[in-house]
């Protein structure tokens, strides 16, 4: 078999195989299969897309970066080629590509846009060759699949030093481990939050990059936002933050449902109103627009993307069960649950929550992070709270010790009772905050009864 239009034939078929047998698999295995036949497909298919090749990388948020670009670009005219099942390593990126292709072996977009797993973005972007490289936070995350954060930052700094110098960096600003990424790159395009009112009295519990990569001195901050996103020097070396050339001031954060913010790019400035919430989407947002603006898109086909772009799966997407709207909120490592304890705690009237916590592969085995998320804000906005989940036990504990009455908690590990119990007690609404395969489980329940539709993934 040595034609690649064959072996596209024969890896479709094989996805097609696995998705009529409902056991799954048919969102990456035909992309494995095709990459087994074809080492360089990833290259010789991407090649084809004339209008731009866009990576997206991140521990949190690059699924949500990844449909709020799509909602600029398509509307700039471009026609995406787009991993949006959230499968997003060699094999996932891989079928996305095959589902592209045409019998001839042509592309039916001209712009492939795509989110890559920080562990995978290395080998990948080597092989799709990007225009531009977005990368927005770096935070410790699964560490007992990944290891140490430094072990992503290092592969990241590799990356970067082989990286071509057509390929533009988009870099978040207020990440200094990936700011330092363009330190030695004058192209490099950086985004940011200038807004002081936002700044936290004090680093939470799981800020992660506290030290200089170069020399090593802590970082001196002037205001921390998220994590270890914030403004930032380094006293040893001289390093600061990168001046952001995309900005959002002026930020207004409106609990579980919106956030709106200036958008500035130079001189010109756009109001834009989010249909997502917190401030991570923010970040998310601005990262997405800095990539656009690389792109060549207008600020305006700019700013009305933004205000279009709808929440992604399970990314503060709000279903309808019965009558009650559930609301889906991903949680999967200290600092992302942070952003989301912290936008729930801006909510009016009393939360009732469905907290959902697996050690399956894909979530990390190792739990212990939920100890270094603050649940402690939260608390005293909470109604009731039912614990599900492999280690409902543990989540069940952590809220406990975070000062939760135990009147006010419920354990019942087994999702489907744990969802009859939680949409019994709640009052009007129902936040789901599940890690990475219980949202697939959470999901695949509402589907059973009903309120949602099917939805393929078998990506981290």
């Amino acid at each position: 078999m040595d034609t690649l239009p064959a072996k596209l034939a024969l890896a479709r078929t094989v996805g097609l195989a696995a998705r009529a047998s409902g056991r799954g698999g048919g969102t990456s295995l035909p992309g494995r299969l095709l990459l087994r036949l074809d080492a360089r497909a990833l290259q010789r298919l991407a090649s084809q897309l004339s209008q731009g090749r866009y990576v997206i990388s991140a521990t949190n948020g690059k699924t949500t970066t990844a449909a709020i670009a799509a909602s600029v670009l398509e509307r700039a005219g471009r026609q995406l080629v787009r991993n949006t099942a959230g499968a997003n390593m060699a094999g996932g990126i891989a079928s996305t590509l095959l589902a592209a292709t045409r019998a001839d072996g042509t592309l039916s977009g001209d712009c492939g846009l795509f989110e890559v797993d920080e562990f995978w973005l290395d080998s990948v972007s080597g092989q799709l060759r990007p225009d531009a490289l977005v990368l927005g936070n770096l935070f410790r995350d699964q560490l007992d699949r990944y290891g140490e954060l430094e072990s992503i930052a290092a592969r990241w700094t590799a990356l970067v030093r082989d990286l071509d110098q057509a390929t533009a960096l988009v870099l978040n600003a207020d990440d200094p481990l990936v700011a330092d990424l363009g330190r030695d790159r004058d192209a490099a395009i950086y985004f940011g939050v200038e807004d002081d009112r936002l700044a936290l009295p004090e680093r939470q519990h799981a800020s992660d990059a506290t030290h200089c990569r170069r020399c090593g001195h802590a970082y001196v901050y002037d205001a921390v936002y998220l994590g270890h996103l914030g403004h930032y020097s380094c006293p040893g070396c001289g390093w600061q933050r990168p001046v952001p050339v995309l900005q959002a001031r002026q930020v207004t954060l409106d609990g579980t449902s919106t956030a709106s913010f200036t958008l500035v790019y130079g001189r010109e400035q756009r109001p834009v109103r989010l249909k997502l919430p917190g401030l991570y989407n923010v970040y998310n947002a601005l990262a997405a627009a800095a990539l656009c603006v690389r792109a060549g898109v207008e600020l305006d086909t700019i700013a009305d993307g933004l205000e279009s772009a709808t929440a992604a799966f399970g990314r503060a997407e709000t279903i309808e069960l019965d009558g009650l709207a559930v609301q889906i909120l991903l949680v999967k490592n200290p600092a992302g649950t942070n952003a989301i304890l912290q936008t729930l705690a801006l909510e009016t009237g009393a939360l009732d929550l469905l907290a959902i916590l697996n050690d399956n592969i894909a979530d990390g085995r190792d739990v212990s992070w939920i100890w270094d998320a603050d649940f402690e804000p939260l608390v005293p906005h909470v109604r009731h709270v039912v614990c599900a989940g492999r280690r409902a036990a543990e989540l069940a504990l952590r809220f406990k010790y975070a000062g939760l009455a135990r009147d006010r908690l419920t354990v019942e590990p087994e999702l489907s009772r744990a969802l009859d119990i939680a949409a019994g007690q709640a009052h009007g609404r129902l936040f789901a905050l599940p890690t990475y395969t219980a949202l697939i489980e959470l999901r695949a329940e509402l589907g059973r009864r009903g309120a949602a539709s099917p939805y393929w993934s078998d990506g981290a």
